[in-house]
């Protein structure tokens, strides 16, 4: 299991649904009494799920590829801080614009129930995606958090389910459209047929102002996983409203960084300079990596260029006083 490191202080990870190419909505004031909005904690893309540290509070982050489902667990007991770094997380994977978000609060110790209006605002934001991302929870039935969410009537905004088995059997029902998938063999030839694949799909999506930068970028996280991983190599390309959504999963986990390129002797080649990455990074709109059962899936997302709106996100996490005073129990 892995999780995002928040130990960075950046509000990327506020902009990065903006970037996607994602339509978001900002949920609405509280009045002048919502205390003034922080920054959200987070990092410039890629943005990269390491390894949580067993003996600390955090939030676990996994991808199941084939279903395109993200699986977001919280543990520990909900205070300030887990409340940041989760929020700060929620915006980091909604920025992969998976078909589902499952929130995992099995390991969540919240007696006052004060983290269910972050998890309203989740909702909120998958909503206001094109296309939405479908959001689902997995809360203990005796939880302070599942009676203060059936007391608010969540189950007309946010499915809430006993266990995480039916919560991913009702995930698993959501058809998958606008996909294509390609197994590979670690060869020379895969970069190659990964771009045919790409050719492919801008002609059937109608998407050729793509073309270009989405070849590109599928080739170059392909011969990535060629030359790092060596195992077999899933790619499956999917269209997120105007835009191309690229994953490339392997058996290794180690997941992918940035390299100092320079200096570099003439005669190194150049996957020995890492240079794919710094194309994928200067190429796609966002790109990062996220843990599989099996190993990790690389992914990116190619927007178009230019007539992107002015998508707006909240500046911070939702206060949950003011956010109780909003919703108050009737």
């Amino acid at each position: 299991m892995r999780i995002w490191d928040a130990g960075r202080d950046t509000a990327a990870s506020e902009a990065a649904v903006r970037r996607s190419g994602s339509t978001v909505n900002r949920p609405r004031s509280g009045g002048n009494d919502n205390p003034p909005a922080r920054e959200v904690p987070g990092a410039q893309p890629p943005y990269l799920f390491v390894r949580r540290d067993a003996l600390h509070t955090g939030v676990d982050v996994t991808m199941d590829m084939e279903s395109s489902m993200v699986t977001f667990a919280v543990h520990g007991t909900w205070e300030p801080r887990l409340r940041h770094k989760t929020y700060a997380a929620l915006v980091k994977c909604l920025s992969e614009h998976p078909v589902t978000l499952l929130i995992d609060l099995r390991d969540l110790t919240d007696p006052y129930a004060a983290s269910v209006a972050t998890w309203i605002t989740a909702r909120r934001l998958g909503d206001g995606m094109e296309p939405p991302v479908q959001i689902l929870a997995c809360v203990p039935p005796g939880a302070a958090v599942a009676a203060r969410l059936q007391r608010l009537g969540a189950a007309r905004f946010l499915p809430v389910y006993p266990t995480i088995e039916r919560a991913r059997t009702a995930a698993g029902q959501r058809p998958l459209t606008d996909r294509l998938v390609v197994h590979l063999h670690p060869s020379a030839r895969a970069p190659a047929r990964a771009r045919a694949a790409v050719t492919d799909a801008c002609a059937a999506w109608q998407l050729p102002e793509l073309h270009d930068r989405a070849r590109m970028v599928v080739s170059e996280l392909v011969s990535n996983a060629v030359q790092h991983a060596g195992t077999a190599i899933t790619v499956i390309l999917s269209r997120r409203g105007s835009g191309m959504h690229l994953a490339v999963g392997d058996d290794d986990p180690g997941l992918p960084r940035l390299c100092d390129t320079f200096p570099a002797p003439l005669d190194v080649l150049p996957y020995q300079r890492g240079l794919e990455l710094h194309i994928v990074h200067a190429a796609a709109t966002l790109w990062g990596a996220t843990p599989t059962a099996s190993g990790k899936v690389v992914w990116a997302t190619v927007g178009p260029r230019t007539g992107r709106h002015d998508h707006r996100l909240p500046t911070g996490p939702v206060h949950d006083a003011s956010a109780a005073r909003r919703t108050s129990d009737r």
